[in-house]
């Protein structure tokens, strides 16, 4: 390829943002209990707990829709809005979303139940909210202009209608949704089954995938992109941002994860266990189609419920395995110079492009340690750092921290694996014990 002013300039833009340094169910009803019943822990602070629901729900860096009973009826309000959101330290983004966050509130309630949900419109431009998953009356299906009118800026509409069946389901705009949902304007609901959970202490999270194209040192989100997103998130955060889930040994675990897009499925990944898809929005999984899996595809549209227990003490990643949706904000349009000889690049580049830096010759790692100016709002390379050294992963990771005992349901730190447990350099003694060569 020849080298060009042009394509060094537009190679180098897009690849400071990469090169910067790395800085810092829908019902429980499935079978018989797996391990004994065990005394519920006390809620922490910062989990979303119901009013007098008898669950205890877990949005991890999200919140749950507070709400009111008026006559029997559960009444919630929703307000969509322009809001200010942080993805994590250094990228801050002009989002659309609910409530003041992306994505929105979860709405928590009991199957059988009425509610009423009050809808503001804050927006520059109509609106109107569907009840993905959930059976609804057709004029509360809320799909503007075929089964209501649009909800105008300024103007509030109200849904009522019965949650009949538990389950996970979501509420998204149902008009002009390409742009509304690309710009955050998502939200779960969780309809737990009547008569509480059974056996064992079940620690129950909700998760919503998302991505977006957020150009280097750009605020907003670009609605007209088919490809080459660069901000993947869970509850609309991207890595070192993630607010971890934790269980004892033992522990059921429940994890609901949603997807609306606007494009991409999301194979989840998780380490140290095995699980089984007990649901989807569609309803409760027979026991008798389910299978163990460690990886659950989650396709635009779904949501997907996987049920474990604890079984091994451990911090585990759990994350998506599309290998760019774990990188934060990288330039896709850089040169790929892995193998290459970079030697003298820098210095006869920089007499074009100053402070030009060549990168990645030996894979994208060598940029964890690396120290050099980051863009403005951007997260390019963005990692985080762990018990034993740089986690150069970004976007859709997270982590489930297991222990065999717990102190509430805060972060409990990083993992003191035992001694002469964890991977490291073999020894002399060890080669020639195992007569490898070298």
């Amino acid at each position: 390829m020849s080298i060009t002013r042009r394509n060094v300039l537009t190679s180098t833009i897009a690849g400071a943002a990469a090169l910067a340094s790395r800085k810092a169910l829908a019902q429980h009803a499935h079978g018989t209990p797996p391990v004994a019943p065990v005394a519920p822990a006390a809620p922490a602070p910062a989990q979303a707990a119901g009013k007098g629901s008898g669950y205890r729900l877990v949005v991890p860096n999200g919140s749950l829709l507070p709400w009111k009973t008026v006559g029997g009826v559960k009444v919630f309000h929703l307000r969509a809005e322009p809001i200010k959101h942080t993805i994590a330290p250094g990228l801050d983004i002009e989002a659309w979303g609910y409530s003041g966050s992306t994505p929105g509130p979860v709405i928590e309630a009991t199957e059988g139940d009425r509610v009423r949900i009050y809808v503001t419109n804050a927006l520059p431009e109509h609106t109107s909210v569907h009840w993905h998953g959930v059976f609804v009356p057709n004029g509360m299906d809320g799909v503007g202009g075929l089964t209501q009118k649009p909800i105008e800026p300024g103007k509030t509409f109200k849904y009522e209608f019965v949650f009949d069946r538990a389950g996970t389901f979501m509420y998204h705009p149902h008009l002009d949704e390409m742009t509304q949902i690309a710009l955050g304007m998502t939200g779960m609901i969780v309809v737990h089954p009547k008569g509480g959970e059974r056996g064992a202490r079940v620690r129950d999270y909700v998760l919503m995938t998302h991505e977006m194209k957020v150009p280097i040192g750009a605020r907003r989100a670009d609605p007209m992109a088919m490809n080459d997103f660069n901000v993947l998130t869970f509850n609309g955060k991207a890595f070192p941002a993630t607010q971890p889930l934790v269980a004892e040994v033992g522990d059921l675990v429940r994890i609901r994860f949603a997807n609306l897009g606007p494009m991409d499925h999301h194979p989840i990944h998780l380490h140290g266990h095995a699980f089984e898809v007990v649901a989807t929005d569609g309803g409760v999984v027979p026991p008798s189609a389910r299978h163990p899996e460690t990886t659950v595809l989650v396709p635009v549209g779904t949501t997907r419920t996987i049920e474990f227990v604890a079984r091994a003490p451990g911090d585990w990643p759990m994350h998506c395995h599309m290998t760019h949706h774990v990188m934060n904000q990288m330039g896709h349009d850089v040169a790929n110079l892995v193998g290459a000889n970079t030697q003298g690049m820098d210095a006869k580049l920089g007499r074009v492009v100053p402070g030009y830096m060549a990168m990645g010759s030996r894979g994208m790692h060598e940029m964890s340690t690396m120290s050099m100016p980051q863009p403005t709002n951007s997260i390019s390379m963005l990692g985080g750092d762990g018990p034993y050294g740089v986690i150069d992963m970004g976007g859709m990771f997270t982590t489930l921290k297991v222990r065999d005992k717990l102190t509430g349901d805060a972060d409990p730190g990083w993992y003191k694996a035992p001694k002469d447990t964890v991977a490291d350099e073999a020894t002399a003694a060890d080669l020639a014990r195992d007569g490898i060569k070298l």
